[in-house]
């Protein structure tokens, strides 16, 4: 199964007998404005032109656990509110899922992400998102409603890193780094306590993965640029952060475009940077 699904594809699956169901995963790590309205709001970009049939998934509330102390801004959600969330979306596990996003794709690799690393066995993304979609689009919530999904989420075995983990693959495996590369040297912090690394941890920016319209390389250049980054194909030796679990889904996404499985350190840099105790690297250099 594809981990991607092109413009073109998805408007002739959307044409046939049994159609994708579609999740409208919009959003933005933005900074609140005056106050306390945020300065995006997906939902209101969701109500103002979607794809047809689409159904609004909110990353913050439904793809993310409340972020409570030493947990990082985006933590798991609840396996029971996640699975109300995706059958209240139409989700079931004998059908096809397409996610989108306006085009960044990191919100819509988190869904992507947690409904595979939760059972799901076949879930794509639209690789340029919203930007690649040149069909039409409706402003209404989808009529009827979608009919409640079946989808009970289990979380997998492997897949997944805490900050200990995360750490022993740093020295023993490939951790990934996933954010710009001045924040990975330390050079600037916006958002954590401290800017830096994990020790032993490589710089690899998402953003990399992607062309200038936003969608992803081939996939022989994306396996390419994992090689060069040190993923040697050995399986569980793959491990992925970014601030707080977002972009490092993309980068995962990146991978699995490339054949290459990766595990993802949700917490990230937020938890890790907020526990005192843990140490940072800083520089060009992993060490």
């Amino acid at each position: 199964m594809n981990a991607i699904i092109s413009a073109s594809e998805l408007a002739s699956e959307l044409a046939g007998e049994r159609p994708p169901v579609l999740l409208d995963v919009r959003w933005q790590l933005s900074v609140a404005k005056a106050g306390g309205a945020p300065a995006f709001d997906g939902r209101a970009e969701y109500a103002a032109g979607h794809l047809p049939g689409a159904v609004y998934v909110d990353l913050d509330t439904e793809l993310a656990g409340h972020a409570g102390p030493g947990e990082g801004r985006h933590p798991l959600p609840e396996l029971s509110a996640f699975g109300v969330a995706m059958r209240s979306a139409g989700v079931s596990a004998n059908r096809d899922v397409v996610v989108y996003d306006g085009g960044q794709g990191w919100a819509a690799a988190r869904a992507w992400w947690l409904l595979r690393w939760t059972g799901h066995p076949s879930v794509r993304v639209l690789d340029g998102g919203l930007a690649a979609w040149d069909g039409p689009l409706e402003t209404a919530t989808p009529t009827p409603t979608p009919e409640p999904g079946t989808f009970d989420p289990a979380p997998g075995a492997t897949g997944l890193l805490d900050a200990d983990a995360a750490a022993a693959l740093a020295r023993s495996g490939l951790l990934l780094d996933a954010r710009a590369a001045e924040r990975y040297r330390g050079d600037v912090e916006p958002i954590d306590r401290v800017g830096g690394h994990i020790p032993g941890a490589v710089s690899a920016p998402t953003t990399e993965n992607v062309g200038d319209d936003g969608r992803f390389r081939p996939a022989a250049e994306l396996a390419e640029r994992f090689k060069s980054l040190g993923a040697n194909g050995d399986p569980g030796q793959v491990g992925v952060y970014c601030g707080s679990g977002v972009s490092a889904a993309h980068e995962i996404l990146a991978l699995a475009v490339a054949g290459i499985d990766a595990r993802l350190y949700v917490g990230s840099w937020s938890q890790w940077s907020a526990d005192e105790t843990r140490p940072v690297a800083t520089g060009p250099d992993p060490q």
